[in-house]
């Protein structure tokens, strides 16, 4: 595991502040790996998902710290959605 993707599992941690996600969402970060956040917490790995959002490492990073919503990271092209748009705006209520 990058330090990259262990301080970006613990930022998302943070982000749900204990509280559980309902379904399951995967983040892939372009040229680091994926992240899924599901039922069971936050963790590394590559497996299926309701929904997967995938992302440059600076588009992700700018979301997580605030910077970027991903509403709009989505409506201008810097974040792609792939399944379930429902999650989706599920996980971006929680992570915000």
């Amino acid at each position: 595991m990058t330090d990259i993707m262990a301080e970006a599992v613990e930022a998302i941690e943070k982000k749900l502040g204990g509280s559980v996600f309902d379904g399951s969402a995967k983040f892939d970060i372009e040229g680091e790996g994926s992240i899924i956040i599901d039922s069971s917490g936050v963790r590394i790995s590559d497996d299926e998902t309701d929904v997967t959002l995938s992302a440059t490492l600076e588009t992700f990073q700018d979301i997580l710290q605030g910077d970027l919503d991903s509403t709009s990271a989505f409506m201008t092209g810097k974040l792609q959605l792939d399944g379930d748009m429902s999650t989706a705006m599920q996980l971006a209520s929680v992570l915000s």
